[in-house]
């Protein structure tokens, strides 16, 4: 396989694009669409999401400690792009994206009501590494659409129409080609049908 060098840069391609829901003390709830978003421990749950300081929900988070992570889908991306070029300094960006404010249960800041997903979070450190700064935050507090529980109370999350980010570009989840594990996973013996006599 023949390769070419390309020149250094954050090439971990496809993200999940997510916009985050802020509030300061004093200021009206805005949203900012980030792709650099994962998850970084289990117990206790946090996750990360970094943010260059020049934006406007920057010093909103700082201030504030919390923010929540809004989950994006097929029917958002239209948002999901508005939020991520317009600037909370100039417009009420849940009223230009047509999106509603649904009241969190721990934090004060708002969560998107559009998405299938609302995820609390709560600040617990700030890494200033350079261009951007790492808010790494512990969620305190999980919402999802009850559609996608089914009778046995389990969430499928994957019929959300969930949408990716990879190198300027949106796209939707593609087909399923395996599950954690299959790889080992010890394959049932095949039932053989009985021949009729």
């Amino acid at each position: 396989m023949d390769k070419v060098e390309f020149k250094p840069g954050n090439m971990l391609y496809p993200l999940p694009v997510v916009m985050v829901s802020v509030q300061g003390e004093d200021e009206k709830p805005n949203i900012i669409t980030v792709a650099w978003a994962g998850t970084v421990c289990t117990n206790p749950p946090m996750l990360s999401i970094s943010v260059r300081k020049e934006r406007y929900s920057y010093h909103l988070i700082k201030e504030s400690g919390e923010f929540v992570v809004n989950l994006t889908t097929k029917n958002l991306v239209k948002a999901t792009d508005f939020c991520g070029v317009k600037s909370g300094r100039d417009i009420d960006k849940f009223k230009a994206a047509g999106l509603t404010m649904l009241p969190s249960k721990v934090v004060k800041t708002p969560g998107i009501a559009e998405s299938p997903v609302n995820i609390e979070c709560k600040v617990k450190k700030i890494e200033e590494l350079g261009s951007h700064h790492m808010f790494i935050a512990e969620v305190v507090n999980v919402t999802v659409d009850s559609a996608l529980m089914d009778e046995n109370n389990t969430f499928h999350l994957n019929d959300a129409g969930l949408i990716t980010y990879s190198h300027g570009k949106y796209f939707t989840l593609g087909k399923q080609v395996g599950s954690f594990g299959f790889s080992v996973r010890k394959k049932k013996p095949s039932k053989k049908k009985k021949k009729k006599k």
